[in-house]
């Protein structure tokens, strides 16, 4: 397989000021072959319909999006985040995440796509890191999914703000104690670099002896991971801070880690260096994907970028963020020496009529 582009719905404006139909428009305009699905855009389409964000009315809403997919010859490869499921104390939480777990394969067949992206819990009350438990939590979500007809497969991924699997050591020990064929990893170049490299909280912006810990780290995370559990890659650097972020910062969250506040206003599309990209995403990548002194990965390349821009209501808004993503996708073909490994897209598709109704605001917990 060849590398392929994708971009993550939200990184082409956020649900609560953009609608779905301009983003996926700009998306294809722009000559992006897919779109990796955020949960949050699909409960907000079913926010707007009457009765609210109602299981049933997910259902509609995946079809619509669907149908919008297929108008524009743009594949869905996958979805997400499937929030918070590992390590659950109270069993009647867990019992509900599981049935929430049934409405997502519904959704996700209607989408046409066998890929659910689960991240690594964030919640600090009522869950626990022990392995064993995380693994067993994991494992029995594997398993009803490999029943399904078809199968469904789980990337599991560090977010770098992570209650316990922050790393991508630790999420490659959960994915190795759960021991399913259906049960991988997502590896994304930020949530990598911006926790072996980068501390927005210091002042350089980087962590103690930044150079030999990352690439340390990325010496590690090629002998040890095995490519066929990478299901797929995103990619994102960010911006580095003029000060540190701390609580008189202005992206400060009172109870929400720097990284996590950081991530949410500061990411950037590779490439991007002259808006403040200072990452080492493209070690990332390459350790990632080189055939020769990587783990050799080939498959979707997802781009999915958080950044305070996606929330200005301003409409050209989706198309700017179309744009600079395939254009950070032509750069790193370039860079990365991929001209004869990438599918052709087509340079541009025409746009459609806006087919879907306004979303009202809502608190949702797809948001991160």
């Amino acid at each position: 397989m060849s590398y392929r582009p994708a971009i993550c719905s939200m990184s082409l404006g956020r649900a609560w000021a953009h609608h779905i139909s301009p983003k996926f428009t700009a998306a294809a305009t722009s000559g992006l072959p897919a779109i990796e699905i955020f949960f949050e855009d699909l409960l907000y389409l079913a926010s707007s319909f009457a009765g609210g964000a109602t299981p049933s009315n997910q259902i509609l809403a995946a079809h619509q999006i669907r149908r919008l997919c297929d108008s524009l010859h743009l594949e869905i490869m996958g979805i997400g985040p499937f929030n918070n499921c590992e390590g659950l104390l109270d069993p009647v939480a867990k019992a509900a995440k599981l049935q929430e777990l049934n409405l997502w394969f519904e959704i996700a067949r209607i989408l046409g796509t066998d890929v659910i992206q689960i991240p690594c819990t964030f919640m600090t009350e009522g869950v626990t890191g022990d392995i064993s438990i995380v693994s067993k939590d994991l494992r029995e979500i594997a398993d009803i999914g490999a029943a399904q007809k078809p199968p469904f497969r789980f990337a599991y991924e560090n977010l770098c703000w992570g209650t316990f699997n922050d790393t991508w050591e630790k999420a490659w020990g959960v994915v190795k104690a759960v021991d399913r064929d259906n049960f991988g990893m997502c590896l994304d170049t930020f949530n990598i670099a911006g926790r072996e490299y980068a501390d927005p909280e210091r002042a350089d912006g980087k962590v103690e002896n930044a150079d030999v810990v990352f690439r340390e780290s990325m010496r590690r995370m090629v002998k040890e991971i095995d490519v066929k559990k990478v299901f797929y890659v995103q990619v994102v650097d960010a911006e580095r801070l003029s000060r540190p972020l701390d609580k008189s910062h202005e992206f400060h969250v009172e109870g929400q880690k720097p990284r996590m506040s950081w991530s949410r206003n500061c990411r950037l599309f590779l490439c991007e260096e002259d808006r403040g990209g200072y990452l080492p995403v493209m070690d990332v990548l390459h350790a990632i994907c080189d055939e020769k002194e990587g783990l050799g990965y080939k498959g979707w390349i997802s781009m999915e970028l958080f950044n305070r821009s996606l929330t200005v209501e301003e409409s050209q808004v989706p198309v700017e963020h179309a744009n600079r993503a395939m254009e950070s996708w032509r750069k790193i073909v370039k860079a990365m020496a991929w001209e004869d490994q990438v599918e052709a897209v087509p340079v541009s598709r025409k746009p459609i009529k806006q087919v879907l109704k306004d979303s009202e605001v809502v608190e949702i917990s797809a948001r991160l």
